[in-house]
């Protein structure tokens, strides 16, 4: 019996001369008319759609896609909860993407009372025969009812997470086999984790993703096969920890061999279900700027006989919070210190919503976000695929992984937090590239923070653990994280946490015919490409600052793309402009101007008892003269200000609105060259080195930076005795002001 085929077209393949009908035929699809397109949307097809293997760190050879068309209705749910399989389909859905997709070709909504049929059937191979045949699904959101020849074979209940089956025993001889899936997704109506999924999209919330939305296949599995691989790098062993779960038979033995450039670089022998430790004498390190991976193979075998055998890949890489010389907690990767200058990118597409239109979609992403010199993103609630974080693996970019955050309101939501939580971890922790769990983002359904934290260092020892990105800190885990728009700000620093910098920029420029909404926003809207990247790159510089002076080790740019309602991405919805000078943007967030420390030339109090004469009532007006008097002022020892504001100094205590400081420095003929003010002001500020006017700021900073010194004032100072003299305003909130001069040398070459 041939599947049931509706209003179908065949299609005429020649092959050595011979006319061969192919079923299916797909002239009734296309995509569905969306507010905007990508440059991948028109190339996606039925025969193309996401063709790729889903799993590539657990690769078998035989394995059988079941993406394309598959029949489609949606039905209302009855009164008790039950449905029956339809009869009756409506027409074509495009797996795998949600049908509020314009990929899925339906581009419709599913409300909480309703439920989204699929059916499709397939042949198992011959050549699969004595084997057990696993169906398995990247993910569907939310309950997910599968059918196998009208039996029902699982019920599985979360949004971003895989799960598999054994469907052998439903299966009915050697013909086509019919395959039922149904999916309920209340969203926002029960308690799930749902991310930024709204069924009214507005603001920072997008529209749903509801149904199967990544790649759904079968494999064959034998008897005592691999059901699953745990790779754990041990860079100061050289050894990667690997355990390879099965249900053995008896007399089983696993091998497992790592490979570097084809050649062996390893090799281990043991029983499945145990931890193994495969050697690397020479490891490779992991890392962005050499994303080294080596190929591993493992194998089951029974008495000479190969049971199954799988490829995979890892990375050798070590993450961990640590103290630098200076004795300041920061992030460490393979036991240095690498500031992680990261992007928000919350995943989502105007064809696909959550599924990008194709691997090489997903791959132009992370290499556009490597162009813009990131080496870190920051998936901000959502869970990728398992390509996405191949292509991180492959071409070089750590990830802070959210978990997708909902209200987390009775105890049955919370159960089911806990346990999509439980998944996410586990289904992803051989990725090198991921680095961090992020538990909850700013307070959205936290709870037991201090319980959940621990837990998920115990669970994954080899990773840090954010506990709350923003907002409400219960001083757990390995980070102390902050959000700052526009920013940037630095949290103060703690004995033994890393100090980040969880979300900031936000700067907004809207492109025409590129936006899905004419009024979409941003933070600080910028008037065109040319000063969004001028605002971007002083917002990096400052951040770069912070590294240095306030002890920031990281810090996350909101964000990637424009989605939706909000214009504040680098590159727009559709990918296809990138709104920045890309070059000017790269050499900013890659640091490349701020490698070489700085060399002090006049100190501030961060270097010791720096002496200043002060004054808290308006002084003459010439003030700003090095011959001015001021002798009748008060002394006393930088910095000055408020001892609560973050990230200071302070020696003297300054509480007025204004204040008025003065010094005097020797600078020798050799010192001079390229000079900046290290400044750190809160909030208005004037600047005169000999009388001449040096800098000006607006409002406050929560740190110290270095600026550019005007050339005029550059032109006043001279070898021998300069007077430096400073104006500082303040209206509320913490005050300081600080400042000395550091000499800049010319960049380090990157290697």
């Amino acid at each position: 019996m041939l599947p049931r085929i509706t209003k179908s077209v065949f299609r005429v393949v020649v092959i050595w001369g011979l006319a061969i009908f192919v079923w299916p035929a797909v002239a009734q699809w296309k995509p569905a008319e969306a507010p905007l397109k990508t440059r991948w949307t028109q190339t996606v097809t039925p025969e193309n759609a996401h063709q790729e293997y889903p799993r590539p760190q657990m690769v078998r050879a035989q394995w059988l896609n079941l993406n394309g068309l598959w029949d489609y209705t949606i039905s209302t749910n009855s009164a008790s909860g039950s449905n029956a399989i339809p009869t009756k389909f409506s027409g074509k859905i495009l797996v795998p993407f949600p049908i509020e997709s314009a990929l899925s070709g339906v581009m419709k909504r599913l409300d909480e009372k309703s439920t989204l049929w699929y059916q499709r059937t397939f042949v198992i191979p011959t050549n699969w025969a004595g084997a057990r045949i696993k169906l398995n699904v990247g993910a569907s959101d939310w309950k997910t009812i599968l059918y196998v020849n009208g039996k029902q074979a699982a019920i599985h209940r979360g949004g971003y997470d895989s799960f598999s089956l054994d469907i052998t025993d439903l299966l009915a001889g050697k013909g086509p086999q019919q395959l039922t899936v149904a999916v309920t997704d209340p969203t926002e109506t029960e308690d799930q984790p749902r991310g930024k999924q709204s069924r009214k999209p507005d603001g920072i919330f997008y529209s749903p993703t509801s149904g199967i939305w990544q790649t759904i296949w079968l494999e064959p599995v034998y008897e005592g096969g691999i059901e699953k691989l745990l790779l754990t790098p041990d860079v100061d062993s050289r050894a990667l920890r690997l355990l390879v779960k099965s249900k053995p038979l008896q007399d089983c033995q696993v091998e497992a061999i790592a490979y570097a450039d084809g050649k062996m670089a390893g090799h281990v022998e043991g029983a499945p279900n145990s931890f193994l430790s495969l050697s690397i004498a020479t490891p490779r390190l992991w890392s962005p700027d050499k994303p080294f991976l080596y190929d591993l193979t493992v194998k089951i075998s029974r008495n000479g006989h190969i049971v199954d055998s799988v490829s995979s890949y890892f990375g050798m890489r070590k993450v961990a919070v640590r103290k630098d010389p200076k004795g300041v907690s920061r992030t460490m990767l393979n036991n240095n210190f690498v500031f992680l200058m990261g992007v928000m990118d919350q995943g989502f597409w105007p064809d696909g919503i959550y599924t990008a239109p194709c691997d090489e979609a997903l791959k132009n992403d992370i290499q556009t976000i490597k162009d813009l010199g990131f080496n870190m993103i920051r998936k901000h609630v959502k869970v990728e695929p398992e390509r996405w974080y191949y292509w991180c693996d492959k071409l070089g970019v750590l990830v802070w992984q959210d978990m997708p955050s909902g209200n987390n309101g009775t105890d049955e939501s919370k159960r089911q937090f806990e346990m999509e939580l439980l998944r996410m971890i586990e289904g992803h922790r051989n990725h090198p590239s991921i680095m961090m769990w992020v538990l909850f983002n700013e307070s959205w359904g936290q709870y037991d923070t201090e319980r959940l934290a621990r837990w998920i260092q115990e669970l994954d020892p080899s990773r840090l653990v954010d506990s709350a990105s923003g907002w409400t800190d219960k001083h757990v885990g390995d980070v102390v994280d902050m959000h700052s728009y526009p920013g940037p700000s630095v949290p103060v620093m703690e004995a033994n946490r890393a100090s980040v910098l969880g979300e900031f920029g936000g700067l907004g420029l809207g492109i025409p015919n590129h936006t899905w909404n004419t009024n979409s926003w941003g933070y600080i809207q910028m008037s065109n490409p040319q000063r969004l990247t001028e605002q971007y790159r002083k917002l990096i510089l400052q951040t770069w600052s912070h590294k240095r002076y306030a002890g920031l080790s990281a810090a996350v740019y909101t964000q990637f793309t424009d989605i939706e309602t909000e214009c504040n991405g680098l590159v727009t919805y559709d990918r296809d402009i990138i709104k920045v000078n890309i070059q000017a943007a790269s050499e900013a967030t890659r640091g490349d101007a701020f490698q070489t420390d700085p060399v002090v030339i006049v100190p501030s109090a961060e270097q010791g008892l720096i002496q200043w004469n002060y004054t808290f009532k308006t002084p003459q007006e010439n003030w700003i003269l090095p011959e001015f008097d001021d002798s009748k002022w008060s002394q006393g020892p930088a910095g000055f200000g408020a001892y609560e504001t973050p990230n200071t100094v302070v020696r003297t205590e300054w509480k007025t609105s204004d204040i008025w400081i003065r010094r005097n420095f020797n600078l020798e003929h050799s010192e001079f060259g390229p000079l900046q003010l290290h400044l750190y002001h809160d909030e208005d500020v004037e600047v005169y080195i000999n009388g001449v006017l040096a800098y000006t700021g607006t409002g406050f900073i929560v740190g110290y930076m270095d600026f550019d010194i005007r050339p005029e004032a550059m032109e006043a100072l001279r070898s021998g005795i300069n007077t430096i003299a400073i104006h500082c305003h303040q209206t509320t909130g913490g005050q300081y002001i600080d400042a000395g001069l550091v000499s800049v040398p010319p960049p380090k070459p990157r290697q």
